[in-house]
């Protein structure tokens, strides 16, 4: 069975074709980033802009990657939420207006649960029970799966994802964005020599990146010299090359020992067969590096290319969505830019 994935939640326009939600026929993306990195950050309608003229292009050159024609696809999946409202709009659209012209069933599913199925499609394939680890710029969620489409919700971030709180220190410090990479491209040659708070929450599987930012934000000004009434963009102006080095391995490695921790707890208590860590955060070598120092199995990773925004995780899922799940009416598709993971059973 071969299903079409289409990925807009954000600014990667992205389409994928998956066979039997394990096999990786074809996975083409087109970003904007560069446009948004201008800006510091993602701008809403130029994203969903910049959508608008690369899907068509983006699906054609998935299908002929894959060899397939429509007469070879069985269904399409697309992304409802969560995400920016523009763009996840114009990926509805296309899948539903494809789903009309084609006489395809259609299966709208969850960005944040798509990030966990790039996992089923390396080797060795997941099993169950499996532990999800889901960081990206905008989620921070430890899952419990028993199953497919079974699952509980063990915690989640009450305030900024991880990424988004790398974006922020990158920018205090003045690196570019996106954060993550720049942070973990300069702490290489940093020392983490500044101790950062983790936050104490009542519910050990939480998490919460609010009070770290704020913190490294003050422990900036106090190397500056600078109170809280010092501008925060022209800090970066008053550091020397060695402390911005410093400063970004401390915060990584305050952020990251957040991260696993929770996991480590999750382990312990629940034994699963296997620990994924999924989303762009995903890509980060430093915590693949500390999570499987504190875990003791062997972890496999999706490549790169499959941890960040793509179509190929939305074709995967859309499969074990259609044996789970009854296709939606183009009728009835609805987004839902700000879709919240539940616990399901």
């Amino acid at each position: 069975m071969k299903i079409l994935g289409i990925e807009t939640s954000c600014d990667e326009t992205a389409a994928a074709v998956v066979e039997d939600g394990v096999n990786l026929l074809s996975n083409v993306v087109a970003s904007s980033q560069d446009i948004h990195i201008e800006y510091g950050g993602v701008v809403p309608e130029i994203a969903a802009r910049e959508h608008i003229q690369a899907i068509i292009p983006v699906v054609e050159q998935a299908l002929e990657q894959a060899k397939c024609s429509w007469e070879d696809i069985d269904g399409i999946s697309f992304v409802y939420g969560p995400g920016l409202s523009g763009s996840l709009l114009i990926g509805s659209l296309t899948a539903k207006t494809l789903a009309w012209v084609y006489d395809k069933p259609l299966y709208p599913v969850d960005h944040v649960l798509g990030h966990v199925y790039a996992n089923f499609l390396i080797e060795p394939k997941p099993e169950f029970p499996l532990l999800a680890l889901i960081v990206s710029g905008g989620h921070s969620q430890l899952v419990l799966f028993e199953n497919h489409f079974k699952y509980q919700l063990l915690g989640q971030t009450l305030d900024d994802a991880v990424g988004e709180a790398f974006d922020k220190a990158a920018k205090i410090i003045g690196l570019p964005y996106p954060g993550g990479p720049a942070i973990e491209k300069i702490a290489l040659e940093g020392e983490a020599k500044y101790d950062l708070p983790i936050a104490k929450l009542s519910n050990p599987y939480d998490f919460s990146f609010s009070g770290l930012t704020t913190a490294f934000l003050r422990l900036v000004q106090s190397i500056c010299g600078k109170d809280y009434t010092f501008p925060s963009f022209k800090l970066a102006e008053l550091l020397d090359e060695q402390q911005v080095k410093d400063l970004a391995a401390s915060f990584q490695n305050t952020a990251i020992k957040t991260l696993v921790k929770g996991a480590k707890k999750a382990y312990k208590e629940f034994s699963p067969k296997i620990v994924v860590i999924a989303g762009g955060v995903a890509a980060s070598k430093a915590l693949r590096a500390e999570l499987q120092k504190a875990i003791p199995l062997d972890l496999e990773y999706a490549p790169i290319n499959l941890c960040t925004d793509n179509a190929a995780m939305i074709a995967s899922l859309g499969y074990f969505a259609s044996e789970h799940t009854e296709p939606t009416s183009p009728h009835n598709i609805q987004i839902e830019p700000s879709l919240s993971m539940k616990s399901l059973d």
